[in-house]
């Protein structure tokens, strides 16, 4: 049985789209149409941060090394930083989307709008390109590996990617056409999960290279976001149909919950620093769910 709570925190259309465990034990999250960072106790208090441009787009967050958290601002151009006291700070990076950290502090992000991603030195320095070998390919998220590369969805080319400090970038072709993948999470394996949004489907890509998916019971539910969870397995969203859906480390059939609020549209999500599961609604809220 999966127990759910909804908390507001912002208006309708203000869009809270990525989420994250912060190290203060809160949970972060962008409001993505708002321009606003929130910041959500567990037991669903928020506090609200304007950033300096309204139209920022905030998007994606996660936690740094450096104990702030780091989020894409994707419609100015900048990767953003704020403190768990709030203090906000930024620096150009172009057209930012996906975001990780790699074990040794350097910061990945992807050029959503190129076939690029851009890597910056740990304690910060100029972002340097990562060129990808494939054309159109809108590289989206990013999840780092233990060895210091990260695995990168290439939502236009149905394929995810490898990229590393010293190499080139390898590019691993999934098998359905039109999967079009979008979230992807590091898996304890060196691996990683993803969703494949134009298929219906949630895949594992294994360190060396091979691929499994995993068909969902509703083809059309878009799955959107991804994340792994403590024993192996992964959480994810399906935007399109109002759930979020999970898997087990054995790659057993998928599992869904329906969302308490129709219509919600579901978007980021991540596992709080009590143990459930926080996922962001578009329609101004955030989900928390425990089994």
């Amino acid at each position: 049985m999966i127990e759910m709570r909804e908390f507001t925190v912002g208006d309708a259309g203000d869009g809270p789209y990525g989420i994250a465990t912060g190290p203060d034990g809160n949970l972060w999250c962008t409001l993505v149409h708002a321009g606003r960072i929130a910041r959500i106790t567990p037991s669903g208090d928020v506090t609200l941060f304007d950033l300096d441009n309204r139209d920022a787009g905030p998007s994606v967050i996660v936690p740094g090394p450096d104990g702030a958290l780091w989020f894409t601002r994707f419609r100015d151009g900048r990767i953003g930083r704020i403190t768990v006291d709030g203090e906000l700070s930024s620096s150009p990076v172009p057209s930012p989307y996906g975001l990780a950290f790699t074990p040794d502090g350097t910061l990945w992000s992807t050029e959503l709008n190129a076939d690029r991603l851009w890597r910056t030195p740990p304690g910060g320095g100029e972002p340097a390109p990562v060129d990808l070998p494939t054309a159109g390919a809108m590289p989206s998220m990013l999840a780092a590996a233990p060895d210091g590369a990260v695995w990168c969805t290439l939502n236009q080319a149905d394929a995810i990617a490898r990229a590393g400090a010293g190499a080139d970038a390898e590019v691993f072709a999934l098998p359905t056409a039109g999967a079009a993948p979008v979230g992807i999470a590091a898996a304890p394996d060196g691996g990683a999960w993803f969703v494949e949004i134009g298929a219906g489907q949630v895949g594992r890509i294994t360190p060396d290279g091979q691929i499994f998916e995993y068909p969902l019971a509703d083809r059309a539910a878009r799955p959107h976001a991804i994340v792994a969870d403590p024993a192996g397995g992964c959480w994810f969203t399906e935007w399109a149909g109002n759930r979020v859906g999970h898997i087990s480390a054995g790659g057993s059939t998928p599992r869904s919950f329906d969302l308490p609020t129709p219509g919600s549209e579901p978007h980021g999500l991540t596992i709080g620093p009590d143990g459930a599961v926080w996922v962001a609604l578009e329609i101004g809220r955030v989900a928390r769910l425990r089994a």
